[in-house]
């Protein structure tokens, strides 16, 4: 039976106008149940609606709000930033030495409440020419990512619509925790929609597929998060985590080369809680390899699915 996400179900977003669908409660319950999910159904159960049996969209927007404020203790015990940069700095690096002085764009697809460009933009980690910019369907999500920036004074913004359909296209695109929402055909158009763009990269972390994440997600998620759709959704994303060889197929499209880094084998599986899929233009790989230094050779590439041991 699929696991299903009841954050996946309780909204519904147009992907091209990025208007508001109503979402029916009953339905919602329906899938879960058809999933085998008891628990979820009686979360579900427990939002309020309209007299008609649609959520509240308002009630729904508080709720997903706070769920992604309490996640955000999450990046910063995993230490999203420096992670991040570990990577997303020797990357740009090797963007300026083949494309010369100028400005650059990193857009975060999916970025939820921004922690990562927030983060990005108070440390100016990656340099003054590159712009940050937070994208979201998510209108309550995007606003609330607004207001804090503003809070906090930082040189950052964010869009609430379409990722790949913004009037300026990014440099290099980044998520944290997106990936595993992608079933199927639609992970590979994702990345297909990036190689179709301008943008030189891509880097996107989501959790690693180990026998330990659902278990470590479950202790996590108990320990933190107050309501138990957080609980609940924190366990179905380890276990919906896609494999290091799903990551490398659906990443590789044409006019990218894919690159994983810290594959399963190479990396202590009681700390690798997220693993970053990497996409460059060919130019790009020497350069970035060597930005990188001794760490690249925690890097693989598609040979790694035709290797002895796979």
């Amino acid at each position: 039976m699929p696991v299903l996400e009841i954050s996946d179900l309780i909204t519904a977003v147009d992907p091209q106008s990025g208007h508001r669908l109503p979402v029916s409660r009953a339905e919602v319950i329906r899938l879960l149940d058809e999933a085998g999910d008891a628990r979820a159904a009686r979360i579900v159960a427990g939002l309020p609606t309209d007299r008609d049996g649609l959520l509240d969209p308002d009630a729904v927007d508080r709720l997903l709000v706070s769920v992604h404020a309490e996640l955000q203790r999450l990046s910063e015990e995993l230490r999203i930033g420096e992670r991040l940069v570990h990577l997303l700095g020797p990357l740009f690096q090797a963007i300026r030495s083949t494309s010369g002085p100028g400005r650059y764009r990193l857009v975060d697809v999916g970025c939820g409440l921004g922690y990562a460009v927030r983060w990005l933009a108070a440390t100016n980690a990656l340099g003054p020419d590159v712009e940050l910019v937070g994208v979201d369907l998510d209108a309550a999500l995007v606003t609330e990512a607004g207001r804090l920036a503003r809070a906090e004074g930082l040189d950052c913004h964010f869009v609430h619509g379409n990722a790949f359909d913004l009037p300026e296209a990014a440099t290099v695109y980044i998520s944290t925790g997106v990936l595993h929402h992608f079933r199927g055909p639609a992970l590979s158009e994702f990345f297909r929609s990036q190689a179709a763009s301008p943008a030189q990269a891509f880097c996107h972390f989501d959790i690693a597929a180990t026998r330990l994440a659902p278990v470590g997600a479950w202790i996590f998620h108990l320990a933190r998060m107050r309501h138990p759709l957080g609980r609940h959704d924190g366990v179905a994303s380890a276990r919906r985590a896609h494999s290091d060889e799903t990551l490398l197929r659906a990443a590789a499209v044409p006019g990218i080369t894919p690159l994983l880094y810290e594959p399963r084998g190479a990396a202590n599986p009681f700390c690798t809680t997220l693993r970053p899929i990497i996409g460059v233009r060919p130019h790009l790989e020497d350069p970035f390899r060597r930005s990188l230094g001794r760490a690249a050779r925690r890097l693989v590439g598609p040979d790694y699915l035709t290797g002895p041991t796979r």
